[in-house]
């Protein structure tokens, strides 16, 4: 069954984010901007989870979480905000949300709690440890290792190497590499993921990730090629 995902974020650049990212997972997003509208929407029947940004205009975020327990609707919420503080996250926490994010945040951070809220049987099942070929990503202990040596990555290549080694022998964008290693705060222009990638290979091995000219990159499944000797 395809899970429907309602986003309410009057922020037009962030909710398209969040909207492309879980469709390309699988889910079927429908986007509102105000509070009325994801009110409407929440309490049609007709989606089976809302992501809830608490700065919307009409009402604002609180305003509907609150409207919509107290119509009696257990749709599970996961509340998206630019407020940080520990007031804030009790109050959505206590006004019945099941989840909540401060931004910036990391898609698939966000991807990873909409599942949990929906599907916990599928979430129980993810795996801790991501593989390909002699090189594991331990996600809970977040270390590398290859050939059964560990190797330090620091935070941001961590990310790198797991959108990697969820798609392995997959091409991937660098557009798709810099949403979900540094958010939907990034620049577009920016050579910062030629600059990582370049980490990668120095540390995982030069001829594990190839460049896929005016495309992007693709890890390659399995154990790395040899080079030939010239």
């Amino acid at each position: 069954m395809t899970n429907r995902v309602l986003i309410a974020e009057d922020e037009h650049r962030i909710a398209s984010f969040v909207a492309k990212g879980l469709r390309s997972n699988g889910f079927v997003p429908t986007c509102v901007s105000d509070g009325q509208s994801a009110l409407d929407v929440a309490l049609s029947g007709e989606v089976d989870l809302l992501v809830l940004d608490i700065g919307l205009p009409d009402l604002d975020g609180f305003t509907v979480l609150r409207r919509l327990r107290a119509a009696g609707s257990r749709l599970p919420v996961v509340v998206l905000t630019a407020r940080d503080g520990v007031r804030d996250t009790v109050a959505a926490l206590e006004g019945g949300a099941d989840d909540y994010m401060s931004k910036p945040f990391r898609f698939e951070e966000l991807l990873a709690r909409v599942r949990l809220r929906l599907r916990p049987d599928r979430a129980a099942a993810e795996p801790t440890v991501l593989r390909s070929g002699d090189l594991a990503l331990d996600l809970r202990a977040r270390r590398a290792h290859v050939g059964g040596r560990v190797v330090d990555l620091t935070a941001r290549e961590f990310v790198l190497a797991e959108t990697f080694l969820r798609h392995p022998g997959q091409l991937l964008a660098r557009e798709q590499l810099l949403s979900a290693a540094w958010g939907y705060d990034y620049d577009p222009g920016s050579n910062i993921v030629d600059v990582y990638v370049g980490y990668l290979r120095r540390k995982l091995g030069a001829d594990r990730i190839t460049t896929v000219r005016g495309m992007g990159y693709r890890l390659e499944a399995g154990l790395p090629r040899r080079r030939t000797p010239e």
